[in-house]
Protein backbone atom coordinates (compact mmCIF):
# COMPACT_ATOMS: atom_id res chain seq x y z
CA UNK A 1 0.00 0.00 0.00
CA UNK A 2 1.47 3.38 -1.02
CA UNK A 3 1.66 5.64 1.91
CA UNK A 4 0.51 9.00 2.25
CA UNK A 5 2.97 12.27 2.33
CA UNK A 6 3.42 13.45 6.03
CA UNK A 7 1.89 17.43 6.80
CA UNK A 8 4.49 19.86 6.48
CA UNK A 9 4.85 23.17 4.72
CA UNK A 10 8.80 22.74 4.53
CA UNK A 11 10.04 24.66 1.16
CA UNK A 12 13.38 25.75 0.43
CA UNK A 13 13.12 29.05 2.33
CA UNK A 14 13.28 27.38 5.62
CA UNK A 15 10.16 27.06 6.95
CA UNK A 16 9.81 23.68 7.25
CA UNK A 17 9.69 23.70 11.45
CA UNK A 18 6.33 24.07 11.18
CA UNK A 19 5.68 20.81 9.36
CA UNK A 20 7.76 19.23 12.32
CA UNK A 21 6.30 21.38 15.01
CA UNK A 22 2.50 20.17 13.95
CA UNK A 23 3.76 16.53 13.55
CA UNK A 24 5.53 17.25 17.06
CA UNK A 25 1.98 18.32 18.54
CA UNK A 26 0.39 14.72 16.85
CA UNK A 27 2.55 12.79 18.92
CA UNK A 28 2.54 14.73 21.93
CA UNK A 29 -1.18 14.52 22.03
CA UNK A 30 -1.86 10.66 21.08
CA UNK A 31 1.35 9.10 22.29
CA UNK A 32 0.58 6.79 25.38
CA UNK A 33 3.93 6.01 25.03
CA UNK A 34 6.82 8.82 26.18
CA UNK A 35 6.86 10.59 22.68
CA UNK A 36 10.53 11.36 23.27
CA UNK A 37 11.21 8.30 23.51
CA UNK A 38 9.27 7.71 19.85
CA UNK A 39 11.64 10.99 18.38
CA UNK A 40 15.19 10.13 20.18
CA UNK A 41 15.12 5.95 18.82
CA UNK A 42 14.77 6.19 15.78
CA UNK A 43 16.98 9.18 15.55
CA UNK A 44 20.03 7.92 17.46
CA UNK A 45 19.33 4.68 15.02
CA UNK A 46 19.83 7.01 11.76
CA UNK A 47 23.01 8.88 13.32
CA UNK A 48 24.50 4.92 14.07
CA UNK A 49 23.56 3.58 10.61
CA UNK A 50 24.15 6.72 8.32
CA UNK A 51 26.67 9.04 10.22
CA UNK A 52 25.98 12.48 9.77
CA UNK A 53 27.99 13.81 13.11
CA UNK A 54 30.03 16.09 11.64
CA UNK A 55 28.35 19.15 12.81
CA UNK A 56 28.70 20.25 16.86
CA UNK A 57 24.54 20.50 16.62
CA UNK A 58 24.22 16.67 15.63
CA UNK A 59 26.19 15.61 18.65
CA UNK A 60 24.55 18.23 20.98
CA UNK A 61 20.72 16.78 19.71
CA UNK A 62 22.19 13.29 19.22
CA UNK A 63 23.23 13.15 23.21
CA UNK A 64 20.14 14.58 24.53
CA UNK A 65 18.45 11.78 22.56
CA UNK A 66 20.63 9.41 24.41
CA UNK A 67 19.73 10.86 27.96
CA UNK A 68 15.99 10.79 27.22
CA UNK A 69 16.73 6.86 26.05
CA UNK A 70 18.56 5.89 29.29
CA UNK A 71 16.09 8.11 31.92
CA UNK A 72 12.97 7.32 33.75
CA UNK A 73 11.83 4.41 36.51
CA UNK A 74 12.73 1.31 34.85
CA UNK A 75 9.74 -0.08 35.11
CA UNK A 76 7.42 -2.58 32.83
CA UNK A 77 6.21 0.67 30.53
CA UNK A 78 9.69 1.88 30.51
CA UNK A 79 11.13 -1.47 28.49
CA UNK A 80 7.70 -1.78 26.32
CA UNK A 81 8.01 1.88 24.86
CA UNK A 82 11.75 1.25 24.58
CA UNK A 83 10.91 -2.30 22.88
CA UNK A 84 8.48 -0.58 20.51
CA UNK A 85 10.77 2.64 19.69
CA UNK A 86 13.56 -0.18 18.50
CA UNK A 87 11.45 -2.14 16.25
CA UNK A 88 10.11 1.26 14.74
CA UNK A 89 13.23 3.02 14.46
CA UNK A 90 14.94 -0.15 13.07
CA UNK A 91 12.35 -0.89 10.46
CA UNK A 92 12.71 2.76 9.27
CA UNK A 93 16.58 2.74 9.19
CA UNK A 94 16.22 -0.61 7.22
CA UNK A 95 13.92 0.99 4.67
CA UNK A 96 15.71 4.20 4.99
CA UNK A 97 18.79 1.86 3.41
CA UNK A 98 16.90 -0.86 1.62
CA UNK A 99 14.62 1.85 -0.70
CA UNK A 100 15.98 5.39 -0.44
CA UNK A 101 14.19 6.23 -3.79
CA UNK A 102 11.16 5.92 -1.40
CA UNK A 103 9.29 9.14 -0.27
CA UNK A 104 9.58 9.61 3.81
CA UNK A 105 6.14 9.03 4.31
CA UNK A 106 6.27 4.89 2.20
CA UNK A 107 8.90 4.51 4.54
CA UNK A 108 7.30 5.79 7.78
CA UNK A 109 3.71 4.11 7.16
CA UNK A 110 5.64 0.73 6.47
CA UNK A 111 8.33 0.85 9.39
CA UNK A 112 4.57 0.78 11.42
CA UNK A 113 3.03 -1.56 9.43
CA UNK A 114 6.08 -4.04 9.86
CA UNK A 115 6.85 -2.74 13.38
CA UNK A 116 3.43 -4.26 14.26
CA UNK A 117 3.86 -7.28 12.55
CA UNK A 118 7.27 -7.37 14.77
CA UNK A 119 5.92 -7.16 17.69
CA UNK A 120 2.77 -9.45 17.20
CA UNK A 121 5.46 -12.32 15.88
CA UNK A 122 7.30 -11.77 19.28
CA UNK A 123 4.43 -11.62 21.33
CA UNK A 124 3.39 -15.10 20.00
CA UNK A 125 6.59 -16.91 21.43
CA UNK A 126 5.67 -15.42 24.62
CA UNK A 127 2.53 -16.07 25.89
CA UNK A 128 0.81 -13.57 28.50
CA UNK A 129 2.94 -11.08 26.78
CA UNK A 130 -0.42 -8.89 25.29
CA UNK A 131 -2.20 -8.88 28.36
CA UNK A 132 0.61 -7.57 30.37
CA UNK A 133 1.17 -4.38 27.74
CA UNK A 134 -2.63 -4.42 28.02
CA UNK A 135 -2.18 -3.93 31.65
CA UNK A 136 0.83 -1.47 31.78
CA UNK A 137 -0.80 0.45 29.07
CA UNK A 138 -3.98 0.81 31.40
CA UNK A 139 -1.80 1.29 34.53
CA UNK A 140 -0.40 4.42 33.05
CA UNK A 141 -3.58 5.89 31.57
CA UNK A 142 -5.29 5.28 34.77
CA UNK A 143 -2.49 6.89 37.12
CA UNK A 144 -2.57 9.54 34.54
CA UNK A 145 -5.83 10.57 35.36
CA UNK A 146 -5.21 10.13 38.52
CA UNK A 147 -2.53 12.76 39.52
CA UNK A 148 -4.57 15.42 37.31
CA UNK A 149 -7.88 14.91 39.87
CA UNK A 150 -5.36 15.00 42.72
CA UNK A 151 -3.61 18.51 41.35
CA UNK A 152 -7.11 19.75 40.54
CA UNK A 153 -7.77 19.47 44.10
CA UNK A 154 -4.94 21.62 45.27
CA UNK A 155 -5.11 24.01 43.05
CA UNK A 156 -8.73 24.17 43.71
CA UNK A 157 -7.95 24.32 48.03
CA UNK A 158 -8.68 21.23 49.02
CA UNK A 159 -12.27 20.91 46.30
CA UNK A 160 -12.29 18.02 44.75
CA UNK A 161 -13.45 17.93 40.85
CA UNK A 162 -17.45 17.13 40.30
CA UNK A 163 -17.86 13.17 40.61
CA UNK A 164 -19.58 13.80 36.76
CA UNK A 165 -16.35 15.47 35.41
CA UNK A 166 -14.03 12.43 37.58
CA UNK A 167 -16.37 9.88 36.00
CA UNK A 168 -16.54 11.52 32.49
CA UNK A 169 -12.08 11.46 32.90
CA UNK A 170 -12.20 7.67 34.06
CA UNK A 171 -14.67 6.71 30.83
CA UNK A 172 -12.01 8.09 28.45
CA UNK A 173 -9.17 6.68 29.84
CA UNK A 174 -11.15 3.48 29.06
CA UNK A 175 -11.13 4.39 25.78
CA UNK A 176 -7.62 5.37 25.19
CA UNK A 177 -6.76 2.06 26.40
CA UNK A 178 -8.94 0.51 24.21
CA UNK A 179 -7.50 2.33 20.98
CA UNK A 180 -4.26 2.49 22.33
CA UNK A 181 -2.50 0.56 19.43
CA UNK A 182 -4.50 2.84 16.97
CA UNK A 183 -3.22 5.90 18.60
CA UNK A 184 0.64 4.25 18.98
CA UNK A 185 0.32 4.18 15.25
CA UNK A 186 -0.65 7.48 14.79
CA UNK A 187 2.17 8.93 16.88
CA UNK A 188 4.83 6.53 16.31
CA UNK A 189 4.48 8.37 12.08
CA UNK A 190 4.58 11.79 13.63
CA UNK A 191 7.90 11.14 15.59
CA UNK A 192 9.17 9.31 12.68
CA UNK A 193 8.76 12.53 11.33
CA UNK A 194 10.00 14.97 13.46
CA UNK A 195 12.93 12.50 13.94
CA UNK A 196 13.86 12.55 10.30
CA UNK A 197 13.49 16.29 9.90
CA UNK A 198 15.72 16.48 12.97
CA UNK A 199 18.16 14.33 11.66
CA UNK A 200 17.91 15.80 7.79
CA UNK A 201 18.54 19.24 9.39
CA UNK A 202 21.52 18.95 11.83
CA UNK A 203 23.36 16.59 9.07
CA UNK A 204 22.62 18.04 6.71
CA UNK A 205 20.83 21.88 7.09
CA UNK A 206 17.90 20.08 4.78
CA UNK A 207 14.47 21.62 6.10
CA UNK A 208 12.61 20.37 3.60
CA UNK A 209 13.00 16.97 4.21
CA UNK A 210 9.03 16.25 4.67
CA UNK A 211 6.35 16.09 1.96
CA UNK A 212 3.49 18.93 1.82
CA UNK A 213 0.46 18.94 3.16
CA UNK A 214 -1.10 19.40 -0.06
CA UNK A 215 0.16 15.85 -0.95
CA UNK A 216 -0.73 13.96 1.74
CA UNK A 217 -2.40 11.03 -0.04
CA UNK A 218 -2.27 6.93 0.06
CA UNK A 219 -3.79 4.21 -1.98
CA UNK A 220 -7.26 3.97 -2.44
CA UNK A 221 -7.72 0.35 -1.74
CA UNK A 222 -6.93 1.30 1.97
CA UNK A 223 -10.57 2.33 2.09
CA UNK A 224 -11.44 -1.29 2.62
CA UNK A 225 -9.73 -1.23 5.67
CA UNK A 226 -11.63 1.65 7.62
CA UNK A 227 -14.76 -0.55 6.25
CA UNK A 228 -13.61 -3.79 7.47
CA UNK A 229 -13.00 -1.83 10.97
CA UNK A 230 -16.86 -0.19 11.06
CA UNK A 231 -18.03 -4.25 10.07
CA UNK A 232 -16.41 -5.55 12.55
CA UNK A 233 -16.95 -2.65 15.30
CA UNK A 234 -20.99 -3.09 14.72
CA UNK A 235 -20.89 -6.99 14.27
CA UNK A 236 -19.22 -7.26 17.60
CA UNK A 237 -18.90 -10.77 16.74
CA UNK A 238 -16.43 -10.79 19.29
CA UNK A 239 -14.64 -8.26 22.02
CA UNK A 240 -11.15 -9.35 20.59
CA UNK A 241 -12.66 -8.70 17.04
CA UNK A 242 -14.71 -5.66 18.11
CA UNK A 243 -11.48 -4.30 19.69
CA UNK A 244 -9.17 -4.80 16.34
CA UNK A 245 -12.20 -3.09 14.25
CA UNK A 246 -12.19 0.29 16.58
CA UNK A 247 -8.68 0.56 16.32
CA UNK A 248 -8.61 0.02 12.13
CA UNK A 249 -11.96 2.49 12.26
CA UNK A 250 -9.39 5.12 14.38
CA UNK A 251 -6.07 4.88 12.78
CA UNK A 252 -7.72 4.79 9.22
CA UNK A 253 -10.17 7.45 10.21
CA UNK A 254 -7.63 9.71 11.19
CA UNK A 255 -5.58 9.58 7.96
CA UNK A 256 -8.68 9.77 6.15
CA UNK A 257 -9.27 13.11 7.73
CA UNK A 258 -5.99 14.19 7.28
CA UNK A 259 -6.56 13.52 3.68
CA UNK A 260 -9.44 15.53 3.96
CA UNK A 261 -7.74 18.89 5.35
CA UNK A 262 -5.01 17.97 2.48
CA UNK A 263 -7.81 18.15 -0.61
CA UNK A 264 -9.05 21.53 1.46
CA UNK A 265 -5.55 23.07 1.40
CA UNK A 266 -4.74 21.80 -2.07
CA UNK A 267 -7.68 23.70 -3.40
CA UNK A 268 -7.15 26.92 -1.26
CA UNK A 269 -3.25 27.08 -2.21
CA UNK A 270 -2.68 26.71 1.66
CA UNK A 271 -3.52 27.80 4.88
CA UNK A 272 -2.83 31.49 6.19
CA UNK A 273 -1.61 32.19 9.82
CA UNK A 274 -5.58 33.15 10.19
CA UNK A 275 -6.42 30.10 8.67
CA UNK A 276 -4.53 27.94 10.94
CA UNK A 277 -5.73 29.77 13.74
CA UNK A 278 -9.84 29.01 12.54
CA UNK A 279 -9.08 25.45 12.13
CA UNK A 280 -7.45 24.87 15.57
CA UNK A 281 -10.46 27.28 17.01
CA UNK A 282 -12.89 24.68 15.06
CA UNK A 283 -11.26 21.53 16.61
CA UNK A 284 -11.54 23.33 20.38
CA UNK A 285 -14.77 24.23 20.12
CA UNK A 286 -16.68 21.68 17.35
CA UNK A 287 -14.01 19.00 16.92
CA UNK A 288 -16.76 16.21 15.98
CA UNK A 289 -17.81 18.77 13.23
CA UNK A 290 -14.23 19.64 11.91
CA UNK A 291 -13.25 15.79 12.15
CA UNK A 292 -16.44 14.62 10.61
CA UNK A 293 -16.21 16.37 7.55
CA UNK A 294 -12.57 16.64 6.77
CA UNK A 295 -13.24 12.15 7.33
CA UNK A 296 -16.81 12.62 4.35
CA UNK A 297 -13.90 14.79 2.16
CA UNK A 298 -11.05 12.26 2.54
CA UNK A 299 -13.34 9.13 1.78
CA UNK A 300 -14.94 11.06 -0.81
CA UNK A 301 -11.20 12.21 -2.66
CA UNK A 302 -10.91 8.00 -2.79
CA UNK A 303 -13.29 7.69 -5.87
CA UNK A 304 -13.46 11.56 -6.81
CA UNK A 305 -9.47 12.40 -6.56
CA UNK A 306 -10.86 15.97 -6.74
CA UNK A 307 -7.00 16.93 -7.01
CA UNK A 308 -6.16 15.40 -10.05
CA UNK A 309 -9.48 16.74 -11.82
CA UNK A 310 -8.28 20.09 -10.51
CA UNK A 311 -5.12 19.72 -12.31
CA UNK A 312 -6.86 18.35 -15.36
CA UNK A 313 -8.92 21.30 -15.11
CA UNK A 314 -6.08 24.22 -14.84
CA UNK A 315 -3.62 22.07 -16.96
Amino acid sequence: MSAPEVISSSSDDGRGWRGAAALFGIALTTSIFQPAVLMATPFLLLIGVKGGLNRSWTWVAAGLAFLVLISGSRDGMWFVERSWAMLLGGWFVALTQAKPAWSFANRALSSVFAATGSAGVLMLWRPGAWQAVDFAVSDRVQAGITNFVDAASVLRDGESLSPALITGLYEMAETQVQVFPALTGIASMAALGVAWWVFSRVSSGDTAALGPMGGFRFNDHAVWLFIGGLVLLITRWSEPLHRVGSNAVVFMGALYALRGAAVVVFMSGGLSWFGYAMTALGLLLMPPVVFGAALVIGIGDTWLDVRARARELTA
